[in-house]
């Protein structure tokens, strides 16, 4: 669960520079959109919203990742929440055409998915009345 805390603080880091870029253009975080210039225009499009969705964005990222991190059942929640509007978000814009790229995201979100859906992960996150997280081997025989 390491793996998928860090996982979301690189998406609250990456989601909160490119917020700051978009109020700050010319600035010295301008380069970062060499790698999808499309997604800024996009962005720029929406005007004062953009920066805005970014920084939900990230904010959402950055407590989905200490949820996780902490083992907590809401964080979980909220990890799966953000990973199915971006598997959305990656059918939608592949399947119109908008970023074809957007593809080779979707086998990677489904199978995040799909190990996220395990009882072994599911275990690790204790029901809301419990505190910490629950040892996934405890209660084996």
């Amino acid at each position: 669960m390491t793996a998928f805390a860090l996982f979301l603080a690189f998406g609250a880091l990456a989601a909160g520079l490119a917020a700051i870029s978009l109020l700050t253009p010319g600035g010295p975080l301008e380069p970062m959109w060499r790698l999808n210039p499309r997604g800024r225009e996009g962005l720029l499009r929406i005007g004062g919203w953009g920066p805005l969705l970014l920084a939900a964005v990230s904010i959402a990222c950055g407590a989905a990742g200490v949820g996780f991190f902490r083992g907590r059942r809401w964080g979980y929640r909220l990890g799966i929440a953000l990973l199915v509007f971006h598997l959305a978000g990656d059918l939608v814009n592949s399947g119109f055409g908008i970023e074809p790229r957007a593809a080779a995201g979707i086998p990677v979100v489904a199978l995040m998915l799909w190990y996220l859906s395990t009882a072994r992960v599911r275990a690790f996150f204790p029901a809301p009345e419990t505190a910490g997280p629950r040892d996934p081997g405890a209660g084996a025989a």
